[in-house]
């Protein structure tokens, strides 16, 4: 089974699901090929899609966790949230993947999860991404990118706030024109530097 989130929809984890692992998982379409009409079989330019996330401790520690800037989290320390890998093309069948550490989620305070275009054209259409949330006693939540109209290359997907011990999960798909834009509208105060991976 599975929930589909709608846009602003929130839905709360129950505090013994919380305990275990929780994964959040993106996967997306990788370049199509297309038969030109008078020419050789085409393909596009792959998507390169790269999964993040902010992440604020009750004491007011935060942290950005991503494969840009080689900031891939830790899960037995802060910021108990760590990215596995990066996808470069869409073709891997695991996608990208965050972990949480379940059983230090209490001292998460919130979350917010994002992607965006390293590499490739702003077709999110084309990238038909999809984020699965899963957690042990509970259904899978689904959020998909449904949005499509835009050229702005980062995407908050979703925002995990914790509440008396739960963690409550709200659909967003706002699409900005980068990490500044997102950090501004969300009021997580960052210092930026263009970074690499």
């Amino acid at each position: 089974m599975a929930v589909e989130l709608k846009k602003g929809q929130k839905v709360n984890l129950s505090k013994t699901a919380v305990s275990g692992e929780i994964l959040i998982n993106l996967n997306w379409t990788q370049g199509i090929t297309k038969k030109g009409l008078f020419g050789p079989t085409t393909k596009q330019q792959s998507i390169d899609l790269d999964l993040g996330a902010f992440v604020e401790l009750n004491d007011g520690t935060k942290y950005v966790v991503q494969a840009l800037g080689n900031s891939f989290g830790d899960l037995k320390s802060a910021p108990y949230v760590a990215l596995d890998g990066d996808d470069r093309t869409g073709a891997a069948l695991g996608g990208e993947n965050i972990r949480v550490n379940g059983k230090m989620s209490t001292k998460i305070k919130r979350m917010l999860v994002y992607t965006f275009i390293y590499e490739g054209a702003a077709s999110w259409r084309q990238a038909d991404a999809v984020v699965t949330i899963k957690y042990a006693g509970g259904d899978d939540i689904v959020v998909r990118m449904d949005e499509y109209s835009t050229s702005q290359t980062m995407c908050a997907i979703a925002e995990i706030v914790n509440v008396n011990g739960s963690m409550a999960i709200e659909k967003l798909i706002r699409f900005f024109n980068g990490q500044q834009d997102m950090d501004n509208a969300f009021g997580w105060g960052f210092r930026w530097t263009v970074g690499r991976k």
